[in-house]
């Protein structure tokens, strides 16, 4: 088993001690009504974007993602918010550091010796949901899982969504498709941009991200036999027969089964909640590695940390 795997596998139960985590760490946490900024880079500014359309939906208050190296200097915030599994990362740590004594900063963080802990107001770490993986799976989702729980969200729930996320069948197999397509709408816009970044990384795979709601404008154009559409959260009307008639393959949690190459269904339980979902598409990319005989492990022109000189 790879250590990508087993990092895979263990996220039930990292969710679970994140939100243990989300209750005591309260006072770093945003608070209701608080304009927030929140910043990652790579799939730590993906589960930023999916944090940020998550609070404002609930109405806890207006929230920006930004990857860490776009962040608007002349914008006001009342907290910021970075997401860094090492804390080592260049455009985090810099920025962090520009905005010290006027804006305070909370890092979550896997490594609790990291720089940025040094530098930030407050940090919650989580070395329990490190890794040693470059390709990161359990570090992203734990600290959604987090800031979900600080929101309210039901991570019991979402946990048990997981556990069948971890053992059930992959809904399509991977070496029918030459091609992904992630879709999402509202929070789940992210988990699509990190679904197909899972690809990319792991496996040199083709595949891309776009808003459920924009894929007829255009990029649906790609989509035909032997191609795949996965999406998470709510579907806007019409757009599994729009998938369909392109002869693509269609994947949909919440139908209870998927659409494969060949037509046919795959009944049985499947994962409610988008995040849980995604575990099945980072099993996905790491089935499409191994199909394609690369190591997850040590994916081509990546390190666990961007640090610039």
């Amino acid at each position: 088993m790879s250590y990508v795997d087993a990092e895979i596998a263990s996220q039930p139960d990292c969710w679970r001690e994140a939100a243990r985590l989300a209750a005591t760490a309260t006072d770093h946490l945003p608070r209701p009504g608080e304009r927030v900024a929140v910043v990652g880079c790579g799939t730590s500014w993906f589960m930023a974007m999916a944090y940020a359309a998550r609070r404002e939906h609930l109405g806890q208050g207006e929230t920006d993602a930004f990857q860490a190296s776009e962040f608007p200097a002349g914008r006001r915030y009342d907290r910021l918010v970075a997401i860094t599994r090492s804390g080592t990362t260049t455009e985090v740590t810099e920025l962090i550091a520009a905005l010290r004594g006027r804006v305070p900063s909370t890092v979550l963080v896997g490594d609790p010796d990291s720089p940025a802990v040094a530098l930030a107001y407050a940090a919650v770490t989580m070395p329990f949901a490190d890794e040693r993986s470059v390709v990161q799976t359990r570090f992203a989702t734990t600290a959604l899982a987090l800031l979900r729980a600080h929101l309210g969200d039901n991570i019991d729930a979402l946990a048990a969504d997981a556990e069948v996320a971890v053992r059930a069948p992959l809904p399509i197999d991977p070496t029918r498709i030459e091609q992904a397509t992630f879709l999402g709408r509202g929070w789940t816009v992210g988990l699509a941009q990190e679904a197909a970044l899972k690809c990319r990384e792991a496996a040199t795979f083709w595949a891309e991200a776009y808003p459920a709601m924009d894929y007829r404008h255009g990029p649906i154009s790609i989509a035909a036999p032997g191609r795949l559409v996965w999406a998470f959260g709510e579907l806007p009307d019409g757009l599994p027969e729009d998938v369909a008639a392109t002869g693509a393959a269609f994947v949909h949690s919440r139908t209870h089964g998927c659409r494969t190459v060949l037509g046919s269904w795959a009944a049985g339980r499947t994962p409610v909640d988008p995040m849980a979902d995604l575990i099945l598409a980072q099993r996905f990319a790491v089935a499409l590695a191994t199909s394609r005989g690369l190591d997850p492990d040590a994916p081509r022109h990546l390190t666990r940390s961007v640090v610039l000189a």
